[in-house]
């Protein structure tokens, strides 16, 4: 057990990092459950593809609306707490969704008002989290430790907990909504463990000027500057694609539902079996260097799907758009916390944030009106279009982006 612990999380990393590990990953099994019960719920009591759509849009508008308010809670108070709190907050939703199933009570009304509570507890709770990292482990130990998280992320959120999740959903409604309340308690029970480095003292300011220096930060900061207007970017031709994903299985590819549902399964093991190399290979490989591959296969998937009717050709580009995903995200999170001050990782972690779900609603908007117009595989060709362009403007931006402050995202002690 010892040799398996070190192999996951190596005791360099401190004590304090196996705890947010171990808290992080018990998080993401239950979110995992609701991946999957979360739309059975709702499309059982709406009725109405007006209804299942507003669900979503419910879910997409916290981090668009509250993300730079996130970002300064985050950088005034106790991070850990704010982590904390939004955890308890989630549960006391979660229970009041599980009293209404059992004493049938549950309406479309209050599942709608209950999404729209998770997502703002989750933005705040998903900002603060993002900032504990840099300040428990070494500079040069964040890409290590961000691929251990996004592995737990990628393994337990996206291909164990939607499986289990619909299988309590089918043993009864409320048992999926239980059993991520109890995992989401745990985790932020797990998260009182970690000790943080004591910050220095600051002087909090209004919220707009603090915002507005998280703003001015990043845009004069070159290299975060490129990562976040790269990200608003790609999210808009990843969007436009992806927003009409369900479509292009089901009429282009043939797929029913249960073969939909497997390309989550199989994008998640392309990011398991990057797990395996991706610590060696950031190693050995310059990060500027996995971004400028990573954005190239990013191309080569729109351009791919854009052009197979196969469905197991579909399935390979999948799975090598899910190790791609899993690096690209491990790299650019490593990138950006090497290069924030700590007394802004929230507030420009929060701009981040804001970049990647304004990138996607203005994708699903572009992506719905081509397959409305065009068909379903209009996005895809746009996607290729737009990002090939985006890889030549971008590209030599991309040469010097993961040169990051000299010990701007050092850790101090204890941990």
């Amino acid at each position: 057990m010892g040799r398996v612990a070190e192999a996951v999380a190596p005791a360099r990393l401190g004590p304090s990092f196996r705890w947010l590990l171990a808290a992080t990953w018990t998080s993401n099994l239950g979110d995992g459950l609701a991946l999957a019960a979360g739309p059975l719920l709702v499309a059982r009591l709406a009725g109405s593809p007006l209804l299942v759509a507003l669900a979503a849009t419910l879910q997409w508008l916290p981090p668009l609306v509250l993300g730079l308010v996130a970002g300064v809670v985050t950088d005034r108070i106790d991070r850990r707490r704010v982590v904390v709190v939004a955890g308890v907050v989630r549960v006391v939703v979660l229970g009041v969704l599980v009293a209404s199933v059992v004493t049938d009570a549950v309406g479309v009304g209050l599942v709608l008002a209950a999404l729209l509570a998770l997502g703002v507890a989750e933005v705040f709770g998903d900002n603060a989290e993002a900032t504990l990292l840099p300040a428990l482990v070494d500079r040069d130990d964040l890409a290590l430790a961000n691929a251990r998280l996004l592995g737990g992320f990628i393994t337990l959120q996206n291909l164990v907990g939607p499986p289990i999740g619909a299988l309590l959903f089918a043993a009864g409604i409320a048992w999926p909504l239980a059993a991520q309340a109890v995992l989401l308690l745990a985790g932020a029970v797990l998260v009182t463990r970690v000790v943080l480095p004591r910050a220095p003292a600051r002087q909090a300011e209004a919220p707009h000027r603090e915002i507005g220096e998280a703003l001015r930060w990043t845009w004069a900061h070159a290299n975060v500057r490129t990562l976040v207007l790269t990200i608003l970017l790609f999210n808009v031709t990843y969007g436009a694609a992806w927003s009409v994903l369900v479509l292009y299985a089901t009429e282009r590819l043939g797929l029913g539902p249960v073969g939909y549902g497997a390309i989550t399964a199989v994008i998640a093991g392309g990011g398991i079996v990057a797990t395996i190399g991706c610590g060696a290979l950031t190693r050995r490989v310059a990060l500027a260097a996995l971004m400028r591959v990573g954005l190239v296969v990013e191309t080569a998937t729109h351009l791919a799907l854009a052009l197979t009717t196969t469905a197991w050709v579909a399935y390979l580009v999948f799975a090598v758009f899910g190790a791609h995903a899993f690096v690209w995200g491990t790299t650019s999170i490593t990138v950006r916390q090497r290069a924030v001050p700590q007394a802004l990782q929230g507030r420009v972690t929060s701009v981040n944030t804001v970049a990647t779900f304004g990138g996607l609603v203005l994708g699903s908007v572009i992506g719905g009106a081509l397959a409305e117009r065009f068909g379903v595989v209009a996005p895809f060709w746009f996607a290729f279009a737009g990002s090939a362009v985006l890889v030549a403007v971008l590209w030599s931006q991309l040469g010097h982006i993961a040169h990051a402050d000299p010990g701007s995202g050092r850790r101090a002690s204890p941990r």
